[in-house]
């Protein structure tokens, strides 16, 4: 490991003190690097074209005209991209919805607005890991072997899978 200086203001310093304290850190280097592994994730995939997985999460009025039906269509037209949808009924009105995006992160993030651009979606929020999408051949439990992708997690800073 490489050790670095920075300086901060002593508002942050005490905040990121609280976030060490009440997530049970043992010191500031190991939630920095938590820190700032998460803020790279979120950054990184906006300016690089590679593949990710990513949950968009948001929260809509049901009651809003066609609102539930225009996101299930287009969760339809875009079958290539969600693999998969939460639906958790918050109140009368509020439903919140957490879609699981697979895809190019320009195609992830360009769904992802156009959802939360949506009439009616009150809240919408994206995160994404970049991954290296591979199709492998093996096989399950001593089952018969087959291919199928599986999405091998990039570490923030590294450009190969790992």
């Amino acid at each position: 490991m490489e050790r670095i200086t920075a300086t901060l203001d002593q508002d942050l310093v005490e905040e990121i003190d609280r976030f060490r304290a009440e997530r049970g850190y043992q010191n500031r280097s190991e939630a920095l690097r938590d820190l700032i592994r998460a803020g790279l994730q979120q950054v990184v995939p906006e300016h690089g074209g590679g593949a990710c997985v990513g949950a968009l999460v948001y929260v809509y009025d049901h009651e809003v005209r066609t609102l539930a039906k225009r996101l299930t269509t287009a969760q339809h037209d875009h079958h290539n991209i969600s693999v998969a949808t939460l639906h958790v009924h918050l109140d009368h009105h509020s439903c919140l919805e957490v879609a699981v995006l697979r895809g190019s992160s320009s195609d992830v993030r360009h769904f992802s607005e156009h959802i939360i651009a949506e009439r009616g979606v009150r809240h919408g929020r994206l995160v994404v890991v970049p991954v290296a999408l591979d199709a492998e051949a093996h096989g399950h439990g001593g089952g018969k072997p087959h291919a199928h992708a599986h999405a091998h997690v990039r570490h923030a800073g590294r450009k190969s899978a790992g």
